[in-house]
């Protein structure tokens, strides 16, 4: 049973979202989701629903929905979920806000209890072992210093590929002690373990 998918566009792009529908463990209405939104999240959105909203924009259900909020943390230790979603933003300034408020343990916590974990973009980045080569595509004005990933696949990303990157993509392969995996905006891959 497949446990992360991992896109460049998420539900953004229809054939990246085709591939997360089919592999979900139940319908989207139906799937308890924790969704861990971007860097430029205010706690005002997180409170006010929009990041519900948009869950319900990408088909899940809002009442089956919960928003973290890096605002005011909660505990999260008797929740159950099925779905793990890291939406796309700026990969630094989302891995600053999970390594800061604990989040990224939560995240795998629930994935080695079998969530499955969707990211998209910056939350496809975040899953693999190293973010460090994303700053040739996103500025890090956030003073991380750690880019290690949360480790969920070995490997390290290049998303929204395109024949642009074909030069970073083969130097990468050269310079990473890990595997590279480029992702065009319409790909998804599927990570079973």
């Amino acid at each position: 049973m497949p446990k992360l998918i991992l896109s460049s566009c998420d539900f953004r792009n229809e054939k990246s979202a085709e591939i997360i529908f089919n592999r979900l463990p139940k319908s989207a209405k139906d799937c308890r989701v924790l969704f861990f939104p971007n860097e430029k999240a205010t706690e005002a959105a997180i409170l006010g629903g929009k990041y519900h909203a948009r869950l319900a924009e990408f088909g899940f259900d809002p009442q089956n929905g919960t928003v973290f909020n890096y605002f005011s943390p909660q505990d999260l230790t008797d929740a159950a979920f099925d779905v793990v979603y890291i939406s796309g933003g700026n990969t630094f300034g989302t891995m600053k806000r999970l390594k800061d408020t604990g989040a990224d343990q939560i995240i795998k916590n629930y994935v080695n209890q079998g969530a499955f974990y969707i990211g998209g973009s910056a939350g496809a980045h975040i899953a693999s072992v190293d973010i460090e080569h994303v700053k040739k595509y996103d500025t890090d004005t956030f003073g991380l210093t750690d880019f290690k990933g949360l480790g969920l696949f070995y490997g390290v990303l290049i998303c929204h590929y395109t024949d642009d990157r074909k030069d970073d993509l083969e130097a990468l392969k050269i310079s990473s002690p890990h595997p590279v995996t480029a992702l065009r905006d319409d790909e998804a891959i599927i990570i079973e373990y």
